[in-house]
Formats: C-alpha cells, sequence, structure tokens
C-alpha cells in the first residue's frame, strides 16, 4: 500500500501514482479512476479540511487504502472524488453523468454519514453506561444510513487517513479524533473483519492518548517491528516445514501482536509485560481434529513449552462454542510465542460465528445488540472474506448492498441522542418511545425544522421534535386511522390510556351508584369490602365497576345491605315517558326506579348523556328534572329539597344530546374558521357559540349536538389537535 506522502510526491514529481490506484482494476475501471484522480486535482488544488490535512493529500489516502483493499473502481473513484460536494455547486449532476449513478450516491452517502460526527465526537467523549450503549446506537447508524455499505468501507479509510496525518499535528484535536477512533469506528472495523484498518485505528489512536505509555511498551518490545516481523517469517517456514514432512496438510499464519493489544491484554488481566505470552502468535489451521493434537506435538519437539500455558478449547469448549487449542512456547530467541490450533471449520466459527472476536471482547460496553443485527454483521463479515472468490465483481458489489440494514431506522432528538425505531415508524412512535405521557401529550411534530403530518415514515438521520399540549391523551383515530403508529408498543400504550380511562370513569360512576344507595338505605358506615363480598365481588373496586356497568342494581344492593329476608318483594325499574331528546324517536332513553309514567327533561345547566351519571329531581309541573350526579344546581336543589332526589339511569336511546364544550387557544386570525372547519368534517350540528378574547387568549364556548360518548370524544380529540388550542373540555 503507497503511503499518502509519497502518493502525493508522485502527483508532483516524475513517477505516477496512478498504478498503485488501479491495481487490480480491468482497463474501464483503471480509466475512471484516472479521470476521478484529474477532477480531485483540480478541484482540490490546495484547499484543506478542517483538521488542516490538504483535501487533496486526504483524497489519495483514502483511494490507496481501499485499492490495498481491493475494493472495486466505483469505490476508489468516491474516495477520490469524497469532498466534492463542498466545493462544486453541481457535484451530484457532474458526477452521475461523469462516473454514474453509483459514485454519485457513494459520495453523497459519505456526505451524510460526515455529518454524523459532531454526534460520534460527543459520544466518545463520555464514560457512562447510557454514554457506552449511545455509542453502540451509533456504530449501528452509521451503517444503517449507508444505502451501499461500501460507504462505512469508505469512512474507516478516511478514518485511517486521518489518524495517519494527525501524526505530525499534537493538539487536543487529535486527541478527540483518538478517542472517536477507539470509541466508534476500531470496533467497527473489528466487526466487519477488516483487520489491518482496525490494527492501525487502534494503535496510532492509543500512541495519542497515552504516549508515555505507548513507548514504554514499544520500547519493552526490545525489538522493532521489522525485527518481530521477521522472526515470525522464520517460524512460518520452519513450522510449515515440519508439518509437510508429517504430511499434515495446513496453512499457518503469523503477526507480531500490536502494541494497543498488549496494552490491553495488560490492564484487563493485569499482567506484567512479561506475563503476556502472545506478543508473538502463530496460527495453525488443519483439516481434521486429530490434526490439531499432532500438529501440537510438532510444535513441542521445535520448541519447549511454557508451564501453565496450554488450554484445550477442543475438549472443553468455551460457553460461546469456541474450539481451539492455545499453547505458549519458547521460540529460538529465547522469547514467548503463542501457538493456536484448530481446525478450518473451527475457524469459520470463531471468527464469523457467535465467538467471534467482537462478541467476546466487547461484550462488556452495556450494549445490547439484537440477533438479527448480529447475524447481518456475520453475514457481511463472510461477504468480505468471500471476495477474493468471486471473479464478478458486479455480484459482490449486488451482495453488499442488499446487505444493508434496512429493518431499523436511527433518528435524533433534539438534544443529539440517537434512538432506533423499526423502519416505517411516524413522529408518535418517536414520542412514545422517548415518554409515554410525551406520545398521549403530542400534537405534532417538526422534522429537521419543518413541520410534518404525524403519520409522515421517518428516514435514517433525521432531527425529530415533538410538539406537545399542557393536557389531553391520544385519539381514537391514532389506533383506527392509517400510518399513525407503526410499532406495537406504541399502539398498545394507547390502548392502554383508554381503557384506564375508560376504567376511571366507570369507577367514578359506580362509586356514586353505591354511595348513594346506601345513603338511601341508611347503610352509609358499612364496609364496602364486606358489600363486595356480599355480592360475590372482588373488592371495592370489583363493586363499582359492576355497579356502573349495570352488573348489580339498587336491588341487589339492598338485599346485600338489610339481608334477603328484608328485601322488598318488588322494586324494579320501570322506564317512563323519553327525554324531550328521545320523545321524536318513540323510545324512552331514561329510567326512574319506582314511579311510572312522568315526564323527563334534561337539565340545561350540566345537559347530561350516557354515558354520565345521573340522577333525577321531581319538579313542580315540569315532571322529572335529570341531571348529572356532579351538577352543582343539582346538589343546591338537593340540600333544600331532599325527599324530591329519585334515582335515575339511562335506557336505550338513539336520540342526539347538546353538550357545551370550552376550548381555551392563543387567540389568532382563522381560528374560529379553523374550529369549524373540524365541525363541519364531522358533521356536527352547532346550536350555540360564545366566543371571547383577552390578552391573546380566546375562550369559545360551543354547544354541540352529538348521538354518544365516542362522538363526542372524537370531536374532542380533533379540536384540541387545531393549531393553537391548548384545552377543550366539556363543560
Amino acid at each position: 500500500m503507497v503511503s499518502v506522502v509519497h502518493a502525493l510526491d508522485l502527483l508532483q514529481g516524475s513517477p505516477d501514482p496512478l498504478p498503485q490506484l488501479t491495481v487490480g482494476l480491468d482497463v474501464v475501471a483503471a480509466a475512471r479512476v484516472a479521470a476521478a484522480l484529474d477532477l480531485a486535482c483540480a478541484t482540490y488544488e490546495r484547499k484543506l479540511l478542517s483538521s488542516g490535512e490538504p483535501t487533496l493529500q486526504h483524497a489519495l489516502g483514502m483511494a490507496s487504502i481501499a485499492a490495498g483493499l481491493q475494493l472495486d473502481g466505483e469505490v476508489r473513484c468516491a474516495a477520490l472524488l469524497f469532498s466534492i460536494t463542498d466545493l462544486v455547486a453541481d457535484a451530484p449532476a457532474r458526477l452521475k453523468v461523469g462516473f454514474g449513478e453509483t459514485v454519485a450516491g457513494l459520495v453523497a452517502n459519505l456526505h451524510r454519514l460526515a455529518s454524523l460526527r459532531p454526534l460520534t465526537r460527543a459520544a466518545a467523549d463520555g464514560n457512562s453506561a447510557q454514554v457506552q450503549e449511545q455509542i453502540e446506537v451509533l456504530r449501528k447508524m452509521l451503517i444503517a444510513m449507508a444505502d451501499d455499505l461500501r460507504v462505512v468501507l469508505l469512512r474507516l479509510a478516511s478514518r485511517v487517513q486521518t489518524l495517519r496525518f494527525l501524526v505530525a499535528q499534537p493538539g487536543e484535536a487529535r486527541l478527540a479524533v483518538a478517542r472517536e477512533s477507539l470509541s466508534i469506528y476500531a470496533p467497527l472495523a473489528n466487526r466487519l473483519g477488516l483487520w489491518p484498518l482496525k490494527w492501525e485505528m487502534e494503535d496510532l489512536a492509543f500512541r495519542y492518548l497515552e504516549p508515555e505509555t505507548y513507548k514504554r511498551i514499544a520500547q519493552m518490545l526490545d525489538e522493532k517491528r521489522l525485527e518481530r516481523e521477521a522472526f515470525i517469517t522464520v517460524a512460518v517456514a520452519r513450522l510449515r516445514n515440519e508439518l509437510a514432512v508429517a504430511g499434515i496438510r495446513a496453512e499457518v499464519v503469523g503477526r507480531p501482536k500490536h502494541i494497543y493489544s498488549i496494552w490491553n491484554k495488560m490492564r484487563g488481566k493485569k499482567l506484567a509485560f512479561e506475563q503476556v505470552h502472545d506478543v508473538r502468535a502463530l496460527r495453525i489451521i488443519v483439516d481434521e481434529v486429530k490434526d490439531c493434537y499432532t500438529a501440537l506435538g510438532l510444535v513441542y519437539q521445535l520448541w519447549p513449552p511454557i508451564h501453565g500455558e496450554f488450554d484445550d478449547y477442543i475438549s472443553h469448549p468455551k460457553g460461546n462454542d469456541y474450539r481451539s487449542l492455545h499453547t505458549a512456547v519458547i521460540g529460538d530467541d529465547g522469547r514467548a510465542l503463542e501457538v493456536q490450533i484448530r481446525t478450518h471449520e473451527m475457524h469459520r466459527h470463531a471468527e464469523l460465528g457467535v465467538a467471534a472476536h467482537w462478541r467476546y471482547k466487547e461484550a462488556g460496553s452495556g450494549a445490547k445488540a439484537s440477533g438479527a443485527y448480529e447475524d447481518k454483521i456475520s453475514w457481511l463479515r463472510q461477504l468480505l472474506s468471500w471476495r477474493d472468490e468471486i471473479t464478478d465483481s458486479a455480484e459482490w458489489v449486488e451482495q453488499f448492498r442488499r446487505a444493508a440494514l434496512d429493518d431499523t431506522i436511527y433518528v435524533l432528538t433534539p438534544q443529539g441522542k440517537v434512538l432506533d425505531l423499526a423502519r416505517g415508524a411516524t413522529p408518535l412512535d418517536f414520542a412514545y418511545r422517548l415518554h409515554t405521557d410525551l406520545g398521549h401529550r403530542c400534537r405534532g411534530a417538526k422534522v429537521d425544522g419543518h413541520m410534518v403530518p404525524l403519520d409522515t415514515p421517518l428516514q435514517n438521520g433525521q432531527r425529530v421534535e415533538i410538539l406537545t399540549t399542557k393536557s389531553g391523551g391520544p385519539s381514537r383515530d391514532w389506533l383506527h386511522g392509517e400510518g399513525y403508529l407503526a410499532t406495537p408498543r406504541a399502539r398498545q400504550k394507547v390502548r392502554q390510556w383508554f381503557v384506564e380511562r375508560e376504567k376511571a370513569e366507570q369507577l367514578a360512576a359506580g362509586r356514586a351508584i353505591v354511595m348513594r344507595e346506601l345513603q338511601r338505605l341508611g347503610a352509609t358506615q358499612m364496609k364496602l369490602s364486606d358489600l363486595a363480598v356480599a355480592l360475590g365481588l372482588d373488592g371495592a373496586d370489583g363493586l363499582f365497576l359492576a355497579a356502573a356497568r349495570g352488573q348489580i342494581g339498587a336491588r341487589a344492593i339492598e338485599g346485600a345491605v338489610r339481608g334477603p329476608a328484608e328485601a322488598p318483594p318488588q322494586d324494579e325499574t320501570i322506564p317512563i315517558h323519553a327525554s324531550r331528546v328521545d320523545q321524536a324517536n318513540g323510545r324512552s332513553g331514561i329510567l326512574i326506579v319506582g314511579v311510572d309514567k312522568l315526564l323527563t327533561q334534561i337539565g340545561r345547566c350540566c345537559k347530561p348523556m350516557p354515558p354520565d351519571a345521573i340522577i333525577g329531581f321531581v319538579t313542580r309541573g315540569k315532571g322529572i328534572s335529570v341531571h348529572r350526579i356532579g351538577c352543582v344546581n343539582f346538589r343546591h336543589m338537593a340540600r333544600k329539597n331532599p325527599e324530591r332526589v329519585i334515582e335515575a339511569t339511562w335506557g336505550k336511546s338513539e336520540g342526539v344530546y347538546a353538550v357545551d364544550l370550552l376550548i381555551e387557544a392563543s387567540d389568532r386570525q382563522g381560528l374560529l374558521k379553523d374550529v369549524s372547519d373540524v365541525l363541519s368534517r364531522q358533521r356536527v350540528n352547532v346550536s350555540g357559540v360564545k366566543m371571547r378574547s383577552r390578552n391573546a387568549q380566546a375562550k369559545m364556548g360551543l354547544t354541540v349536538d352529538v348521538p354518544d360518548a365516542e362522538s363526542l370524544q372524537k370531536i374532542t380529540a380533533q379540536l384540541a389537535e387545531v393549531s393553537g388550542v391548548s384545552q377543550v373540555r366539556r363543560r
């Protein structure tokens, strides 16, 4: 892989960097890379990035890394043109014409990922469990936001190039980049199996963050990297020869341990440097299990083992089913050498299955990765390992695109926190994910600063702000309308709200019925729990609910209070003439206990309607006036003439009821029109309107005709969604 500085020298001097950037490409792809390089040189000139690095230097570094990873020509073109969007006004169109839709898309996606930099930088500076969870979500978001996952590889290449440039740029900015690299990008490279990028990022970041420790470990190694690599080369050749003589087919690979890995092991296991036996390591991969033990014997013939440094994870696998032989020996130079021996099947499982490095080394991060996400990462890693075997690059690219994590989206709160939601989620789902009460009071939403309908599907990377009212609850339209709620969790919370509200109303109505009957019977001192037991009900709440639902009546309560012998032989609820509201339909709408054929009328003061708890008052010459139990006028009349109070309940009714509503809102032009439009759409008859305004606050009184409580609730919910309305309630 050509160095970036050398590539720049070549660009300005005699040799051409193009051969290094086009290695492995066919003639057509190489020509496109050459055209991209020409455009990059002409566009970037002496432009600098925010880090101070020349833009052209960064582009060449990214492209050289992409070439070293044997990525296709489109990725290398996108690497060279990564910053053209910031410098050329019509860049997207020019890229599509000159390099095709794919390159234009890669550059656009790379630009989108770059917009996450403030979030990743801020998350990397924290250390709490919540911050660690946010870091994990950000790693996923980096993948999910890329329509083509090759963009993630470009982002990683970009980060490696930035770390290389910062070698000669000390300062706080370098420390921030290093922390971000260790928290976000190195683990991501690890998960994608991009070991060279991971190791280089970790070593450079560690060098910047802990310069003294880095130097100390480097000195303790007591040899240069080239010398260590030379030792490994000799050891690999010797072992291969011994295995071949023994007739064992095997792959032998080795690499010197990286400084960051050494420090991590010393810190994690509290070891001295002399106790780290895998500073240099060999791995032997054979065909069969029996060959593992034969190879182990050959290793011990070549080098003496270190006592206590042998683990047989083949006979006794780890909990995650990881299997391998681990041992440590004394090399020819007197230093420790670790050797791992496994079969091809074991190796695939260790690298791609549940025992992959990132799953057990990062398990302590506090993050909770879903099984589906893990499976897709494993599939991606397999894809990367297969790229050399797939001769048709178009096939590999297509498979790579299909690996996008399309089942989850990642959106931002106004404070920059990242939330993961199911694809198709709306602002309402987002609100309920943040807090149940926020969802209940949600009345609007802004996405990236613009107002949107509540049923708008959210997209990756959008910033969502929820607009709420001070009080109120959800609308039934959210459950029955199309597209308001996409997540089962949010739908369940809305359903639960309505269940609890209906239960609370029934408990209040039932309590009033029971207490009124006990007062009539002179048994107010009776324990409600005893009364519930006598009626075969579960506690006071069960008693109230049964009374509200009509499952027990006055006769049953009286029988339970007085006992069966004292209960009167006849005390039934007898239907009488319908209220004014129902007479037009020829049906009785109200039932009066113990009285027959008396006119009833709805009290104008409180305008009751089903299923309000009601009570009757015998008037002079006008029959029975029916009121809500909590009506102030009724309480005043009942105090003066308690003997006129009579029990009343609702019967069957198909009429309409006049209901008074009070709307409080910020006064504005068009408020009355918007309210009228809502009522018109619901085909609601309005029989009275009063409105007054003071200090830019409006109060509007409406009298509307509705057939039932459900219709009233729907109208109230829709009025509450009118812009500026803060409260809608029944008077």
